[in-house]
């Protein structure tokens, strides 16, 4: 354990200084609902990003105050250079704050200068293939959260969950779909449809990999199907395929994958994310992850990494149209059953690093299946 952290002048002594920092969309998503718990229960939350695809927008759609510390890298190489200047600015707002725990997913940043300050770092993460991450954080890291089906053992930092990062924000107890999304992309309820995600393969761990060679034959063989294709690309679209393009603000993709009937995805946490929310998903990318995986034991992903998985892939998108939508709902409740609401253990984590003799001890580690 850390030195003790000293409280502000006049602040209760069980009011925590937390420092959040986001340094992609999907971080602001994970700790949308754990910030605002923690500011209602009278904690002092400081947000820090980094610029990166719409993670700044979503900052500002849910209203959360944060502070941008840096640009956007435009490639590996300049993804140094903006990581450095992120850090240094960081450790001088941190510095200034003294907070009792820096929580971040992945965490590299946080890792570093929780180490350089003598502060509590908690890392949250799931990808077991970003080997340059998590070599860059976890070493310096205090206490690191995966999910229970995390394939990779931590030793004594790792706390495992029974959860995904998902479900921080789409778990019932945080969600609930917002049907007008159909109307600002010009479907009618009753419209069949399919989410088409494309990554653009430049994050450090895609390195190698590539996706769809041809992607205007998916659209092709799912309107074949009978649905009408809305691509969610990554950067820019195919030139051939703008017009499948929806427009719609970031914060809406949710309500869109929980009304779609399948979800084809190069990503997999749009594949998850479409999973935990009960509809039929469909991962194609050469990379397994634990959390996919486990997500296709209850039904409700499908992963395809092998050599055929683009081919496959698109045919089990097809083939699912075929389902009941009762076939997922059941699905869908049968996961809700064996997981938590991680926004919760998420607050409790932060609690119980930042002020163990206030708050309860962080929850302990659980077996990889209920």
């Amino acid at each position: 354990m850390r030195r003790p952290r000293d409280n502000v002048a006049g602040a209760d002594e069980s009011t925590l200084r937390v420092v959040v920092t986001i340094q992609h969309p999907g971080h602001v998503h994970f700790f949308r609902h754990p910030i605002s718990v923690l500011r209602s229960r009278g904690h002092d939350v400081h947000v820090f990003a980094r610029e990166n695809d719409v993670a700044i927008e979503l900052l500002e759609a849910y209203g959360i105050d944060h502070e941008v510390l840096a640009g956007e890298s435009n490639g590996l190489f300049s993804l140094a250079a903006v990581q450095a200047t992120y850090e240094m600015r960081l450790l001088r707002r941190t510095r200034r704050i003294d907070p009792h725990v820096i929580t971040a997913i992945g965490g590299v940043a946080a890792a570093h200068i929780a180490s350089v300050l003598n502060t509590e770092s908690l890392v949250f993460y799931d990808t077991e293939h970003a080997s340059l991450i998590t070599s860059l954080g976890y070493p310096f890291a205090d206490v690191i959260c995966t999910p229970a089906c995390y394939r990779d053992e931590l030793g004594s930092k790792q706390v495992r969950y029974q959860g995904y990062h998902e479900l921080a924000y789409l778990h019932p107890n945080r969600f609930e779909t917002d049907r007008a999304v159909l109307e600002a992309v010009e479907l009618d309820p009753d419209d069949p449809f399919a989410v088409v995600r494309l990554s653009n393969w430049g994050a450090s761990h895609d390195v190698g990999h590539e996706g769809f060679e041809k992607p205007a034959r998916i659209v092709d063989r799912l309107e074949e199907a009978g649905v009408q294709v809305l691509l969610a690309a990554e950067g820019e679209p195919p030139a051939d395929l703008e017009s499948y393009q929806f427009s719609t603000t970031p914060e809406r993709m949710h309500d869109l994958l929980s009304l779609a009937d399948v979800v084809l995805s190069e990503g997999a946490t749009t594949a998850a994310e479409a999973a935990v929310l009960g509809t039929p998903s469909v991962y194609v990318n050469p990379l397994s992850l634990g959390y996919t995986a486990e997500l296709e034991e209850y039904g409700l992903c499908f992963e395809y990494t092998g050599r055929l998985r683009h081919a496959r892939g698109v045919e089990r998108a097809v083939s699912v149209l075929d389902e009941s939508p009762a076939t997922w709902e059941r699905r869908r409740e049968k996961l809700l059953e064996d997981r938590i609401d991680v926004t919760d253990f998420v607050v409790d984590q932060i609690e119980a690093l930042a002020h163990p003799r206030t708050f309860d001890q962080p929850a302990q580690s659980v077996p990889d299946h209920p």
